[in-house]
């Protein structure tokens, strides 16, 4: 006698299970150019590499005789992968089995999803594709009553936000749970034309008057720009190698430092560019991201949240095969002032680095706070202090290059200065309270006014303002550490690297 029958009847199972809602839902999945659940899975991690769990869970149909007829899979597909040959917990909403909703997953093997990231320590990805909630409000007629609302489970959502990295990939329409679900994450990707993401869908909104379709409700171009979600991409396939190459920069877990990869970039290249690439007119912009390439090592800059919070850039990189963390100015959008949305992607991005314990690398050309009423009513200086008090508590290694303006509280905000200050200034480096350029007309007000004239007195004052706002009387008084040659950028930033990661205890 042997188990050989049910060995057969448990490959049965598994047959079932891999046809997901069906040959014709699953076409009708393709037909809207989405791939299947398990098809997502297998694009995203190693070749051959998955181990499902639970994949005969379900609701099964039987004959009068207690055969089994057919099986109905949960709509929930996880197990343990590899990605670059890290283990992860990798899993994907089937669409075709009810549309993704919770009521179809079986509760105990999501959250057991969710249990298995954090318990075992090990990066979390979730590929979301469907309303993810209770069901429809037909199942109250099956019930029998209403409920009070609330989300088991979701304790474990929060322990995964404090332990591992998490990334969430919207592959689909993602409404209520679904869509919280998306959010709860460190980094997450909708896909230009086939994502949505919303509280509620086009059919509920309607019911308080607003006509919408679920594009112009919750598409990609809405959430990538308002800070819900940080990529938008291509296809299905530019965002597994975004979350692939996101995770190559993050340790396993808290507690444990990311790894350091082999770099043929050498520590002391010189980019001559550098010389000459902030214009001395202080209205000209130039390009922060063309900085970044030229003192990162080639083709390690991975940015992320590019479409929100646009006056800072904030990017994953290398510097010696270190991994780092930078924020940097971008003085194309308002002139590199920090508004409301670029604090809190500053300060987002910031504790994201503490959590994981990546050293931080900040380029500096903040000419202040944005200011006016716009920016004011959007309580901006309520968000710049929550940056500033992000980057004040951080507790691993930063260092800072100025290399332009840093002004006022925004420009104070480039690091703690009640710390050891790890920073360079380059000679185009200009700082103050507030612009000279701004400020003289206030300080000197009655004197230009008083003036005979007042045009020629005006340019008298700023002549000799100019001589003492050079970088050089600054340092002179050591208020600023060090004015490098803007070429010796990267062996600067390489070498702080190294005794950042040191002090890391790598």
């Amino acid at each position: 006698m042997t188990w050989a029958s049910e060995i057969e009847e448990l490959r049965r199972r598994e047959t079932l299970a891999e046809q997901m809602g069906g040959a014709e839902k699953v076409a009708r999945q393709h037909a809207r150019g989405k791939l299947d659940a398990r098809a997502r899975i297998a694009g995203l991690v190693d070749a051959g590499s998955f181990r499902e769990i639970g994949k005969i869970a379900g609701k099964g149909h039987y004959g009068p005789d207690g055969e089994l007829l057919d099986l109905s899979p949960s709509n929930v597909i996880f197990g343990r992968a590899n990605i670059a040959g890290r283990a992860v917990v990798a899993s994907a909403d089937d669409f075709t089995v009810r549309g993704g909703a919770a009521d179809a997953a079986i509760h105990r093997k999501f959250v057991q999803c969710e249990q298995m990231a954090h318990t075992l320590k090990i990066p979390l990805i979730r590929m979301i594709d469907g309303t993810g909630g209770g069901g429809s409000v037909k199942t109250l007629e099956e019930i029998g009553a209403t409920y009070v609302p609330a989300t088991p489970g979701w304790g474990e959502i929060v322990k995964n936000l404090e332990t591992v990295p998490v990334v969430a990939l919207a592959l689909g329409p993602t409404a209520g749970l679904g869509a919280a679900r998306v959010v709860a994450s460190h980094y997450s990707i909708m896909v230009k034309g086939l994502s949505q993401l919303f509280a509620a869908g086009p059919a509920v909104v309607e019911a308080i008057g607003e006509a919408s379709s679920k594009e112009s409700l919750g598409g990609s171009a809405i959430h990538t720009r308002n800070g819900v979600v940080d990529e938008e991409v291509a296809d299905e396939y530019e965002a597994f190698a975004r979350a692939r190459q996101f995770l190559s920069y993050l340790p396993s877990h808290v507690g444990q430092l990311a790894a350091r990869t082999a770099s043929a970039d050498p520590v002391d290249r010189r980019d001559e560019s550098l010389l000459g690439i902030v214009p001395r007119e202080a209205k000209q912009v130039y390009s922060m991201r063309r900085v970044l390439e030229a003192v990162c090592d080639t083709g390690s800059v991975f940015e992320m949240g590019r479409m929100w919070g646009r006056a800072a850039i904030t990017a994953f990189a290398r510097l010696d095969g270190w991994p780092v963390a930078v924020v940097a100015s971008d003085p194309s959008y308002l002139g590199g002032s920090w508004d409301a949305r670029t604090s809190e992607k500053v300060e987002r991005f910031i504790k994201l680095a503490d959590q994981f314990r990546l050293p931080v690398v900040h380029l500096v050309d903040n000419p202040g706070f944005m200011i006016g009423f716009t920016a004011e009513n959007a309580g901006t200086i309520r968000y710049g202090v929550n940056a500033m008090n992000a980057i004040y508590k951080a507790t691993v290694p930063l260092a800072c290059v100025v290399v332009r303006r840093a002004y006022g509280i925004a420009g104070s905000a480039m690091s703690n200065a009640e710390a050891f200050q790890y920073r360079f200034a380059w000679p185009s480096g200009d700082w103050g309270s507030l612009p000279i350029e701004g400020g003289i007309e206030v300080a000197y007000k009655s004197e230009i006014e008083a003036a005979d004239d007042p045009a020629a007195h005006l340019e008298a004052i700023r002549g000799r303002l100019n001589l003492v706002r050079s970088p050089f009387r600054t340092a002179e008084k050591f208020g600023i550490e060090d004015i490098i040659d803007p070429r010796d950028t990267r062996p600067l930033l390489c070498e702080f690297a190294g005794l950042a990661w040191a002090a890391l205890g790598a």
